[in-house]
Parts: structure tokens; sequence; C-alpha cells
């Protein structure tokens, strides 16, 4: 579990509310039901509007990646890469095929798969780079998602505060309704603005990286592939691989 993204939201809304009670105010005042519907409801409509319903949906499915992420352990795909390349060099590359069925991730599965059936180290290579493309503009055109949802929240907080000021003027003769238009003006902005900077714009972001991070790993699963088809040394090949994450 991802610790830092949990303290980090909660650090920033509990920051806020301390601010609005140090002020003298009070948290009831900006639990405001019809701001959040305008804005969050808007702002969701708005997204999936622009992009393809596999896109949002697979954009909801990244989600719990911001407080559980993938497991990106290099030392531990180095420690298996070494070990394939020690059985290739002693039994030759057909003895890698005992492996395959206790591999959980699909891609290196494929890409040893690929390995004991003598594929070319070129195909190879191309072949899972190919993936890994196809998996990163997948994965990030979902954070994404997020991204823009980021970029129309405070717009559409405008266009609360523009709807709650229409319903105060149409009721400056009635000075009882008054408050609850302000009120929904004041708080779409804040929901707007709130919800971009402290949700959306930081999940796209954590997102985008986690992305990143998952296609590097995927590299180096097929550097080191490609190097144990190639026949290099394992010494040569783990010096290689530990310069994908070095410090």
């Amino acid at each position: 579990m991802d610790i830092l993204s949990i303290a980090g939201l909660a650090l920033a809304l509990c920051s806020i509310l301390l601010g609005q009670l140090l002020e003298g105010g009070h948290i009831s005042s900006i639990i405001q039901p019809t701001a959040f519907l305008i804005v969050i409801g808007g702002t969701t409509g708005a997204a999936m509007l622009q992009y393809p319903l596999s896109t949002f949906l697979r954009s909801l499915r990244l989600l719990p990646w911001v407080v559980r992420p993938p497991e990106v352990d290099p030392q531990r795909q180095i420690r298996f890469i070494l070990q394939c390349s020690e059985i290739a060099r002693r039994n030759g590359l057909l003895a890698l095929e005992a492996l395959i069925d206790d591999i959980e991730d699909p891609f290196t599965r494929r890409g040893l798969q690929m390995l004991v059936d003598g594929a070319d180290p070129a195909k190879i290579r191309a072949s899972l780079e190919h993936e890994i493309g196809t998996l990163e503009h997948r994965d990030g055109q979902a954070a994404k998602v997020f991204e823009s949802a980021g970029g129309y929240a405070p717009t559409i907080g405008i266009l609360g505060a523009v709807l709650g000021l229409i319903h105060v003027m149409e009721n400056l003769a009635n000075p009882a309704k008054l408050g609850s238009g302000i009120a929904v003006a004041f708080v779409s902005t804040i929901y707007g603005v709130g919800s971009a900077n402290l949700f959306f714009l930081p999940v796209a972001n954590k997102l985008k990286s986690i992305v990143h991070q998952k296609s590097k790993l995927q590299e180096l699963i097929v550097d080191g592939l490609v190097a144990i088809a190639e026949g290099e040394n394992p010494r040569m090949i783990e010096g290689r691989l530990q310069g994908y994450f070095a410090p």
C-alpha cells in the first residue's frame, strides 16, 4: 500500500478544513450537495464525452493503483533473469521451459516462451517492445482521463458559480432564498479548483509515473531475455540490467 498517497490527500484536506475552522468558519458551510453535483457530475460527463468507453473504464480500473500500485521490483526480476541465464548456459534454452508455468506475469511468460521456442533475438525484442508500447499507450491514455478531468473541473466550478448567481438574481425580491444561491456560487468554485488540484491532477500524475515504472521494468525484462538468447555472460547481463533503476 502506498502510504504517501493516503497521507498526502489527508494532509491536504485536513489543512484546508483546519484553515476554515481557524478563520472562524464552519465545515458545514462548505458541504453543499448541489455544488458537488454540478462540479463532479459535470466534470465526469465531460471526461466521458472525450474518451471512448474502453479508455474510461480502464481509468477506473487503474484508480486503485494510487493506493495499491502494482509491484515493481527490479532486483527480483534481475535475479530471475540471472537464474534463467545460468540454466541456459548449463543446460540449454529448452531447460527454461520448466520455469514457464510458475511465472505469474503474462508479459514475462510470453517472452520466456519465445526464448524457449528459439525465436531470433531481434524478433523477441521487436515483438515485446511492440507490446510494451501498446500497454504503455493504453494505460497512459487511461491516466489522461483524470488529467482531462483536472482541466475541466475548475471551469465547471465557474459554471456552478454562475448558476448560483443566476439563482440569486432571480430571487432578489426574496432575501430568504439568497443565501442558498450564494452558497452554491462560492462552494462550486471551491469544489472545482479543489477537486482538480487535490485529486484529479495528482492522481493523473501518479498513474503516469506508475505506468512509466512498469514500462521500464518490462524493458529490463526484454533486455535480459534478448541477452540470454544472444548467449551473453550472466555477469555482463547483471551489470547492464542494474543500470535501469540505478539510484
